[in-house]
């Protein structure tokens, strides 16, 4: 029996709210997405600038093509069904797709990816690099060149991050962990892992080079993460990488955005720019609004900044977690939620990021697509961004190099780059209008005088930035994080924000700020999960008839 139509409101448009989009869509609700800015993507925006460059401002690294598929294969009233929720044909070493085309045959219909090899150029202070590929063969020639006493060390971390990968990843990974008995379940094993002592101090137990300490533990900054004190669960990031390897969508990340937007568009739904929320209506089950914290309390709508109100059976929201209950829900309606179990959460840290393009002279870069310039110190770098929150006189970087793969970013004879610099959030209280341009000075120094891009500012023809103002200001993002709640152990699985609000009825969050966390690959198994509660709450299951995959009590 189908029940009556169902509205969804999502706020934000970000890969994970997309994502959910195009799931909710495929449970049959009719969904429209509220986005605050003027296009797509949230911290996947898009900038494209009057001289003919092309910037993507946010995320670059695409892995597990497998989960873009499945959101390009999903179609109307089918729901979820036939998905597994990997690939177990790709999960063999010689599977991963080294060149060519990587996206699967319905993502071919919407947008282009590519494989990216090496993973990562790393780069070390004395000017050694390694050549991160994923490849078993390959990592031990360049162990054995620039560290060969850890050698041994390699082959007992590759087993043991394989097993974290496989119970943390493969059966764990879509677990919602919405009460403690769900946590206690999968304690032992994570102890009988090792994978809740820190990942710094997990890689150290099997490498004494300070390099390898770092090419096996830098991935975590990628998604607010600080190797100092993330658990070591997320040495599964290396075999995620490894199995499926980094690809890049033609056109860049924006490509991409673009191209959920048509899925999500062609299956119904609506998307609207410039529709700021305000806040989010909560009700206390009768229709009347929420005064005091006691009684039933259901989401029924938001109020968007120019006052306008918007009604819908659930809301979403893909927005920073911290801000959606500070700003946007009801004190009242706040129990678990509130002021003080939030501003009390440890916030990932925020970025520096140099957008710049710069003519070509001739010469060959020595630089790949991905490129990590690591500093002097390690270490007490990230304490000083994590811990103590200020500026240090060394920096360490993500260099990406997109026109190395993709020349159609730039105007020709041109690089488009950008340059990621970690930096603490706006707890540090430091002045970005001063210390920003500070610092793009002094990466630009670095970058030339070190020989990286040679006589780089006198080949600048676009040069702009971002700090955690941008992230603050126009992300609003809660004290200017780059990735939401730092994924600390103690903000993990159960003690990561619930995808499913805790507080109100009809309310659910999806993206980096929910479950599993951030990166690109978590927001969008963060959408299927958050797709499974609602699918689980308003009675949606499937059914198979005739051979034909449907849901039964569609939202539509």
């Amino acid at each position: 029996m189908t029940s009556s139509h169902k509205t969804a409101l999502i706020i934000g448009s970000g890969i994970g709210g997309l994502s959910l989009g195009i799931r909710l869509q495929a449970l049959g609700f009719h969904t429209t997405i509220l986005e605050r800015l003027d296009q797509p993507g949230g911290r996947a925006y898009q900038k494209r600038t009057p001289d003919g460059y092309i910037f993507d401002m946010g995320p670059t690294v695409i892995t597990v093509p497998h989960f873009i598929e499945e959101l390009f294969a999903l179609e109307r009233g089918a729901g979820m069904l036939g998905e597994p929720d990997y690939p177990p044909h790709t999960l063999a070493d010689d599977a991963r797709v080294r060149e060519g085309e990587s996206g699967g045959p319905r993502t071919r219909d919407y947008v282009t990816l590519v494989p990216i090899l090496p993973f990562y150029r790393i780069w070390f202070d004395d000017g050694t690099y390694f050549d991160y590929d994923g490849d078993p063969e390959s990592t031990r020639r360049q162990i054995g060149a620039l560290a060969p006493e850890d050698l041994a060390g390699y082959e007992r971390f590759h087993a043991d991050a394989k097993a974290i990968f496989e119970r943390g990843f493969l059966e764990l990974g879509y677990t919602h962990f919405g009460d403690v008995g769900s946590m206690l379940r999968v304690v032992p094993d994570l102890m009988r892992l090792d994978a809740v002592r820190t990942l710094f101090g997990f890689t150290s137990k099997y490498f004494t080079s300070s390099k390898m300490r770092q090419v096996f533990s830098f991935e975590t900054l990628l998604v607010g993460g600080n190797p100092l004190s993330v658990p070591a669960i997320y040495a599964m990031i290396h075999f995620v990488e490894k199995t499926w390897g980094i690809h890049y969508a033609m056109g860049g990340t924006g490509a991409l955005v673009r191209a959920f937007v048509r899925k999500f568009e062609e299956l119904g739904g609506t998307i609207e720019y410039g529709r700021g929320v305000e806040e989010i209506l909560v009700t206390d089950g009768g229709g009347r609004p929420v005064r005091f914290p006691v009684g039933k309390r259901v989401a029924t709508g938001v109020r968007l900044e120019d006052g306008t109100v918007r009604h819908a059976d659930i809301v979403v929201s893909n927005g920073d977690w911290a801000n959606t209950y500070l700003k946007r829900v009801p004190a009242a309606a706040r129990l678990v939620n509130n002021d003080l179990r939030v501003k009390a959460a440890r916030q990932s840290m925020s970025l520096l990021v140099i957008y710049f393009g710069f003519r070509k002279d001739g010469s060959d870069l020595n630089l790949r697509h991905h490129n990590i310039i690591l500093g002097p110190r390690y270490e007490a770098l990230l304490t000083e961004i994590f811990g103590k929150k200020v500026l240090g006189q060394d920096f360490s970087q993500y260099l990406h190099i997109p026109t190395l793969t993709d020349p159609g970013l730039a105007p020709e004879g041109h690089h488009a780059a950008y340059t990621l610099v970690p930096v603490p959030h706006n707890a540090s209280g430091l002045d970005w209008a001063v210390e920003g341009p500070k610092l793009v000075e002094r990466v630009y120094a670095f970058l030339e005088e070190r020989g990286y891009i040679p006589n780089l500012r006198g080949r600048l023809t676009h040069s702009e930035f971002i700090t955690p103002d941008y992230f603050e200001g126009t992300l609003d993002s809660y004290l200017g994080n780059a990735f939401g709640p730092e994924p600390v152990l103690i903000q993990s699985a159960f003690f990561r924000p619930h995808n499913r609000s805790e507080d109100v009825g009809n309310l659910y969050m999806v993206g980096a700020g929910a479950q599993p966390g951030g990166g690109t690959p978590s927001v969008m198994m963060s959408a299927k999960m958050t797709a499974r509660l609602i699918a689980d709450d308003f009675g949606i299951h499937p059914e198979v008839r005739d051979g034909v995959p449907e849901v039964v009590g569609a939202a539509d």
